[in-house]
C-alpha cells in the first residue's frame, strides 16, 4: 500500500475514491471498502482512500476529548489488509474545514486526486459547515465528469453498526459487541516499561504497557482475557486495567500477565487483543484475598482458552 499526505506531489493514476475518518475501520466501513475494490477492478482504477487525522472532532470539538478506536498507524495497518492500494492521509485543520464544498470537491477530489468514481455512504457530509450532501456531490459529479456510487441508508442501517456505538461499548467493558461490530477483536499497541514489580511477589509477574498516542480509547477498568502478539509469537494472558486499589496504587495502569512465557518483555512493543472481560477491578482487604482472585481468574482464562481451541 501506498501512503501519501494530500500536500505530496500525487501520481496521475486515475482512481476510485472513497472519503472519510474510518474510525475503527468497522464493519460498517468494511462494506464500503469491498465496495470500492469491486468498482476498481470493473473499471480498472486505483482503490483509493482519503481519510482524516487528526480527528475532525479533536480540531473543531477539542472540549469533548473524543477517544479513538485506532491510533493512525493502527489504522494504516487494517486498511492495508483490507486491499486498499493508495491511503491518503490529510491533515485535518480550521483552514481545511472552512473550504466550500466546491473548493474541496474541485481542488481536492479532481485535481489533487484524479477521481473518475466517488463511493460513499448516503450520510455523508462535507465542505464548510458539512453543509454539502451526496445531492451536492451528485451534481457537480456532472460538472467534473466522475460518477457518484452511493452506499444506501438500508446497506448501512442494515449493519446498524457506528464508531461511536464502538466506543460506548468498550468503556462499558462490553468487548463482546465491540468486536462484533468491529469485525476483528479490539487491541491496543504499547511498549513495556519498568513497573513497580508487585506482580513477581504475588506470583503474577506482569509487564506494565504504555499507549504513546493519548487519544486512544482504553476498555473499561477491569480483568480481561487477551491475546497477546510479542517478539513475532502469540501468547494468551490475563490483562488488569485499573489503578491496582489493594497495593495502593494512584493512577491508572495496563498490566498483562502472559500464560507459558518465560522471558524479558522490557521495552519491547506488544500488540493486545481483548477477547473477554472477567470482571471489575476490586479493592481488596488484604494481599491474600488478592492472590486468591487472580487464581481464579487465572482458571477462568484456561478454561476460556481451552473452549477456543476446542
Amino acid at each position: 500500500m501506498k501512503i501519501h499526505r494530500l500536500s505530496d506531489p500525487y501520481p496521475k493514476e486515475k482512481t476510485v475514491l472513497t472519503i472519510g475518518t474510518f474510525d475503527g475501520v468497522h464493519l460498517g466501513h468494511q462494506k464500503i471498502i469491498k465496495r470500492l475494490l469491486e468498482l476498481a477492478a470493473k473499471e480498472n482504477l486505483t482503490p483509493t482512500l482519503l481519510t482524516f487525522f487528526p480527528h475532525p472532532k479533536m480540531v473543531l470539538q477539542p472540549d469533548i476529548g473524543i477517544k479513538l478506536l485506532n491510533t493512525i498507524e493502527e489504522r494504516k495497518e487494517i486498511l492495508k489488509s483490507l486491499g486498499i492500494e493508495v491511503l491518503v492521509i490529510k491533515t485535518f485543520d480550521k483552514k481545511f474545514a472552512d473550504l466550500s464544498a466546491e473548493e474541496y470537491i474541485e481542488n481536492f477530489l479532481v485535481q489533487k486526486l484524479h477521481a473518475k468514481c466517488v463511493v460513499i455512504g448516503y450520510d455523508h457530509h462535507f465542505g464548510r459547515e458539512r453543509s454539502a450532501g451526496i445531492e451536492e456531490l451528485k451534481k457537480w459529479s456532472e460538472i467534473f465528469q466522475f460518477k457518484v456510487e452511493e452506499i444506501s441508508a438500508k446497506d448501512i442501517d442494515d449493519v446498524s453498526i457506528s464508531s461511536t456505538k464502538i466506543r460506548r461499548a468498550l468503556e462499558s467493558g462490553d468487548i463482546e459487541t465491540a468486536n462484533t461490530f468491529l469485525g476483528y477483536e479490539f487491541f491496543i499497541t504499547g511498549k513495556v516499561v519498568q513497573g513497580r514489580g508487585i506482580g513477581k511477589t504475588i506470583e503474577f509477574p506482569t509487564a506494565n504497557i504504555v499507549i504513546p498516542e493519548d487519544y486512544k480509547i482504553i476498555p473499561k477498568r477491569g480483568v480481561y482475557v487477551v491475546k497477546v502478539q510479542a517478539e513475532n509469537s502469540n501468547y494468551y494472558g490475563m490483562m488488569n486495567i485499573g489503578n491496582n486499589p489493594t497495593v495502593g496504587g494512584k493512577k491508572e495502569s495496563l498490566e498483562v500477565h502472559l500464560l507459558d512465557y518465560d522471558g524479558n518483555l522490557y521495552e519491547k512493543t506488544l500488540r493486545i487483543k481483548f477477547l473477554e472481560r472477567i470482571r471489575d477491578e476490586i479493592k481488596f482487604d488484604s494481599i491474600d484475598e488478592l492472590k486468591s482472585q487472580l487464581h481464579e481468574d487465572f482458571e477462568y482464562t484456561e478454561r476460556f482458552i481451552k473452549g477456543l481451541n476446542e
